[in-house]
């Protein structure tokens, strides 16, 4: 389904793949337009125009985790942020040693490590789910967290599932024990509260799609202050030091901040296609834009239920990301089934039989009744 200028967004439920907000499309066809405008224009402040760009949006990140000045910079993607980082650690965190990591995770992180592991001599350990179960529990990923782990990478919330993990109980479990902590905030970013300092983490990567709105190739790598200064990035290049000018090929030397972790010249364009959303976004009453989740998630829940369907994101708030998600009957071909939701204006999506939902900003109450009335004619 397409959503152009004037499309009816009532029934958009994407917001855990692409968010949408009012004006979207035409607030980054500006920001495109005016960057294509002072890229070409014959004068030599293109790069001060376009890195000027870059900060406003790694400026706006940082406000928006509570990431102290200089430790956040951009990435392209999750995987290549968490390549990154774990590519410039310090021996002493990996090798010999296990990586944690629970078996709900986004499955690129879990393809990424499964490939680093014998090249820096960890152990990469997958915590399984219960059988018959849609996450991993918080204390099974606590009772497999000993001593031996070097570094955990937790999910802020699944995208399979929509499980909210105890955030302060896994990395109070991980100071105890002394291993560097990463969370992957990708699927919560923009929508639950998340304060790189309470509880404080040694990294976080994401994107800044979904509930920030903004687009593809956007992404993020916070890394605190202590870890910066032991790590020694193995992609580096000339914007990973402190000059940036320094052409000395036998001088190079780390910049002093986040900006270690930068390697050749940074994409742009994406950061500049996304400064709009996260400007949005920063407007917003975030306790509102919690509530009003909250709300029509509540009210596809009771749908589910009344069908009977198998829920497969916890029921609770306090343990639940920003989406429902829920197990069609295998009697149910889910291609044809999100074909025909299309076909009455409501975007959704599947993962095999899991059907994801999640409702932001523009998603209506009328447009989850909606919802409930199509499900009610699929079945």
């Amino acid at each position: 389904m397409s959503l152009g200028t004037n499309a009816d967004a009532s029934a958009y439920l994407l917001y855990h793949s692409i968010g949408m907000y009012p004006g979207k499309a035409e607030e980054m066809a500006a920001a495109l337009s005016a960057f294509s405008a002072g890229w070409g224009r014959p004068d030599n402040a293109q790069w001060a125009r376009a890195l000027a760009l870059r900060q406003e949006f790694i400026d706006l990140w940082r406000d928006l985790i509570g990431a102290p000045a200089g430790t956040l910079t951009t990435s392209e993607n999750v995987t290549t942020a968490l390549h990154s980082l774990v590519g410039a650690l310090p021996e002493e965190h990996l090798k010999g040693r296990r990586l944690l990591i629970a078996g709900d995770c986004f499955p690129s992180m879990h393809f990424l490590l499964t490939g680093l592991s014998a090249r820096y001599g960890f152990t990469l350990d997958t915590v399984p789910l219960r059988p018959g179960e849609s996450w991993v529990r918080d204390e099974d990923v606590i009772a497999r967290w000993g001593s031996d782990v070097g570094l955990a990478l937790l999910t802020h919330v699944t995208s399979t599932s929509s499980h909210r993990c105890d955030l302060p109980a896994l990395v109070a479990h991980g100071r105890k024990i002394g291993s560097l902590i990463g969370v992957d905030i990708t699927q919560a970013a923009g929508l639950l509260p998340y304060d790189v300092l309470n509880p404080m983490v040694d990294f976080s990567i994401s994107t800044s799609l979904k509930w920030l709105c903004a687009t593809p190739g956007a992404g993020i790598l916070h890394v605190a202050e202590p870890l910066i200064r032991a790590c020694r990035p193995e992609l580096r290049g000339w914007f990973s030091q402190e000059d940036i000018f320094s052409w000395d090929l036998e001088a190079f030397a780390y910049a002093n901040d986040a900006r270690r972790f930068d390697n050749g010249t940074p994409s742009i364009l994406a950061c500049a296609g996304s400064v709009p959303a996260l400007r949005w976004h920063a407007r917003q009453d975030m306790a509102q834009l919690l509530a009003h989740n909250r709300k029509l998630a509540a009210g596809i829940i009771d749908t589910v239920k009344g069908l009977r369907l198998k829920l497969v994101s916890p029921e609770a708030e306090a343990e639940r990301g920003g989406s429902v998600m829920v197990r069609l009957p295998d009697r149910i071909d889910p291609v044809a089934c999100v074909a025909r939701l299309a076909g009455r204006g409501i975007c959704a999506d599947h993962r095999s039989q899991i059907l994801r939902l999640s409702p932001g900003v523009m998603t209506t109450e009328a447009g989850t009744e909606r919802l409930a009335e199509a499900l009610h004619a699929a079945l």
